[in-house]
């Protein structure tokens, strides 16, 4: 039988490797965006309303089960706490974490029903450290940390599983944005600013989307059936010390 991921953010990045990986795999795949994607079936959708979030849910269930969940959709702010305007923050929170929230809530009681489904948010290395300037962001990811261990805690019992995987420096759309913005604003060297980025990197370079997707695929398959509650890095080496 056909499985089912439900996915946000998967018109882009990583959720865009992670929906390839798994129509690879044979699951139907939805994805909830703000724009449309190019792989699976696309539900506009602002993760930020959480109406809008529990409707498309709701859409799906009536289409087919459940059976993996995987709450990516973000976005990144670069600011300490005096640079954090009220407005700023709640608009990061609403998509980050409580985006995560309803798209959870949403999908548990058809998880619960089935008596089986996997649950894996996507973090960030800054889900387990902390960096500069980067306040909002920084307890946004802590907190799906946190969602993803009272979630596997509370739901263990009806064979759900929750789990969040927590890359590094991938190379997606954003980080190329975010380093073409720095030249610009900076004058430095793209190269030489994609060397450096590398060098920071224990094993000598950046990641890639499809390594994440990976990781992913492992923790929804059957040889991960005794994993949960657990938070897995994939930022080559870069959390190790």
């Amino acid at each position: 039988m056909q499985k089912t991921l439900v996915i946000s953010g998967a018109s882009s990045g990583i959720g865009l490797a992670i929906a390839q990986r798994f129509v690879m795999l044979n699951y139907r795949v939805f994805n909830l965006d703000i724009q449309q994607g190019e792989v699976g079936e696309t539900l506009i959708c602002d993760m930020s309303d959480h109406a809008a979030v529990q409707e498309c849910v709701r859409q799906i269930s009536a289409k087919s089960t459940i059976d993996l969940m995987v709450s990516n959709a973000g976005r990144h702010l670069s600011a300490n706490i005096e640079h954090t305007s009220e407005t700023d923050f709640m608009n990061l929170f609403a998509l980050n974490v409580k985006g995560a929230f309803s798209m959870t809530q949403a999908v548990i009681p058809h998880m619960k029903a089935a008596k089986q489904g996997v649950i894996i948010y996507i973090g960030s290395d800054q889900s387990t450290i902390a960096k500069p300037n980067s306040c909002a962001y920084n307890l946004s990811k802590h907190a799906l940390a946190s969602l993803a261990k009272t979630t596997a805690l509370d739901y263990a019992a009806y064979g759900i599983r929750s789990n969040i995987v927590c890359p590094g420096t991938i190379d997606t759309p954003l980080y190329q944005k975010a380093i073409a913005a720095y030249c610009e604003r900076s004058g430095a060297d793209p190269a030489s600013v994609h060397q450096e980025e590398a060098a920071l990197q224990p094993i000598g370079r950046i990641g890639k989307a499809e390594e994440v997707a990976a990781m992913v695929a492992y923790l929804a398959s059957d040889d991960a059936a005794f994993v949960t509650g657990a938070s897995f890095p994939i930022d080559g080496g870069y959390t190790v010390g």
